[in-house]
This record gives structure tokens, C-alpha cells and sequence, in this order.
């Protein structure tokens, strides 16, 4: 099976890497020629490839892109990737994006005899390294199946969740959970500053109560020592959590506790912390 794979960034670095090093025939594409050359060094069978046209005589075409417009410029119209594709190709479509792009990707692929999967993610660029990556995957359960030898090379486990909505849906669920926890949380750290406790003493103390969460556990760590590294950005974040409100509208619901997280994320952005990690939210906090 000849494999391209559009994205080699934090998370489809990884993902390619491990397809290399499991051996597999991989064709890389990426704006970024250091992103390419690390992929490739993972081992022999990694190749760059000089553009996208390069992969037209793919069999499974891998993409992991920042944003659904960069998804779709590179797949659709007539100069995407989608129409130099051989019928029978197969797409998958690592990007966290919305259901409606994702649709959209899945009934072009169907017109020109393609497979779509929607293969989202559920842990961070670190775990997708390992090959530790839950994945939940959307669209005909035959190509799944059909996959079955590649899932366990790119991540952990595999989930099949019937429509590609569903695999957006659980990404951007666990997107805006998590980034409207870390709004929380930065706002409780602050309200412990205000009545005179120590930050760090603060999310100690707070572990052994009700309010553990996964982001206390990571971010609360970084935030109590004011390391602000970037893990995963701040942008990132906002993107993710205004797709998924976004999400919501389109279904007519009222969201009003990840609707305000969405706005102390924007307001993070607009103060110039979007390059920063996501636990920069802090700083905007009163």
C-alpha cells in the first residue's frame, strides 16, 4: 500500500513517523521543510515528496491540517488532491474540523469513487508519538474494517462511531469540556490569589477534592509556576472550542457555559497570548 500524508506538523508528525518506522511505503507533504525532513528520518521508507501532485498515485492519503479551510483548499476543487486521486484512493481526515466540512470532504470523495473516513483524535502531539492516540473514526464501515492493520500502527485504539458527524462531534466535545475546564480553573486559582493562598499549595489542595480534573492535573502544575510554554497554542484551543460552538448552533442548542469559555478564550487571543499555551487563559482572568 503506497501512503501520502498531507501534514506533518505536532500531530501528523507523529503519525507519520509511526507509519515509517512500522515500515510502510509513506510519501510526506508539508509547507514546512523541517517538518518533512523530521518525518522522513524516521526510517527509509519515508519519502518527501515536492508537491501535492506527487500523491496522486496514492492508496490511502492521510491529511492533518490546523484549520477545515486548509482541509478543503488542499482536497476540493479542481486543482485539490481529491481529483488527481485514483478511483478507490482512500482519504482519512486527522484534522479536528466540523461535521458540516467533514460531509462535505466525504460526498466529494463518494463522486470521484473515493473512500472518506474521518479519523479524529483524542490526546496530545506527545501521545500520538507513542502510538497512544484513541481515535474515533466516522464514515463506511467496510473501509474501516478494511483498515484494521493500519489503526493500531498510528494510535491505540480505534473506535467506529458510525457518521463522520459523530467523529467531529466527540473531538469538539472534548475540546470544549476540556478548554471550558481550564477557564474554571483559571478563574478559581485567581479567586485562591484574592483570599491570599499560594498557587501551588492552591492545586494540591484542590487534587484531593471534587474539583480534579485532567487539566488541573497538567495545566494546574504549569500555571501554579508560570510556564506558559506551548503545548498545545491558545489559537489552537479557541479554534477548537468556536468550531464546536459553532457545532451546536447548527442543532439550535444553548450552550451558555462553553459559550462564555469561548469568550475569555477570545479575549486571551486578542490580548496576543494565541502562540502561548492554551493555560495563558489565566492571564486574562480578574
Amino acid at each position: 500500500m503506497h501512503i501520502g500524508f498531507v501534514g506533518v506538523g505536532l500531530m501528523g508528525g507523529g503519525l507519520a513517523r509511526n507509519l515509517i518506522r512500522a515500515g510502510k511505503d509513506v510519501l510526506v507533504y508539508d509547507l514546512s521543510a523541517e517538518a518533512v525532513a523530521r518525518a522522513v528520518a524516521a526510517g527509509p521508507t519515508g519519502r518527501a515528496a515536492a508537491n501535492l501532485a506527487d500523491l496522486a498515485g496514492c492508496d490511502l492519503v492521510f491529511t492533518s491540517l490546523p484549520m477545515p479551510a486548509h482541509v478543503e483548499g488542499v482536497m476540493l476543487g479542481d486543482d485539490g488532491l481529491l481529483q488527481r486521486l485514483k478511483p478507490g484512493a482512500i482519504h482519512v481526515e486527522l484534522s479536528t474540523i466540523d461535521p458540516q466540512t467533514s460531509a462535505r470532504l466525504e460526498a466529494a470523495a463518494k463522486a470521484r469513487g473515493c473512500a472518506f473516513l474521518q479519523c479524529t483524535l483524542g490526546k496530545t502531539p506527545a501521545h500520538a508519538e507513542k502510538a497512544e492516540e484513541p481515535m474515533f473514526v466516522g464514515g463506511d464501515r467496510a473501509v474501516f474494517d478494511g483498515l484494521a492493520d493500519i489503526w493500531p500502527v498510528i494510535g491505540s485504539q480505534a473506535y467506529y462511531m458510525g457518521s463522520v458527524a459523530a467523529s467531529c462531534a466527540v473531538k469538539l466535545i472534548s475540546n470544549m469540556v476540556g478548554m471550558t475546564n481550564l477557564a474554571v480553573l483559571a478563574e478559581g486559582l485567581r479567586i485562591g490569589e484574592k483570599a491570599g493562598i499560594d498557587r501551588a499549595a492552591l492545586v494540591e489542595l484542590l487534587q484531593d477534592t471534587g474539583a480534579r480534573s485532567f487539566q488541573m492535573d497538567v495545566r494546574g502544575p504549569w500555571i501554579a509556576a508560570d510556564d506558559y510554554a506551548n503545548r498545545f497554542g491558545l489559537d489552537l484551543a479557541l479554534k477548537d472550542v468556536r468550531l464546536g460552538c459553532e457545532m451546536a448552533a447548527a442543532w439550535d442548542m444553548k450552550i451558555p457555559a462553553m459559550s462564555a469559555a469561548l469568550e475569555t478564550f477570545r479575549r486571551a487571543s486578542a490580548a496576543g497570548l494565541g502562540r502561548e499555551d492554551c493555560n495563558a487563559v489565566y492571564k486574562v482572568t480578574e
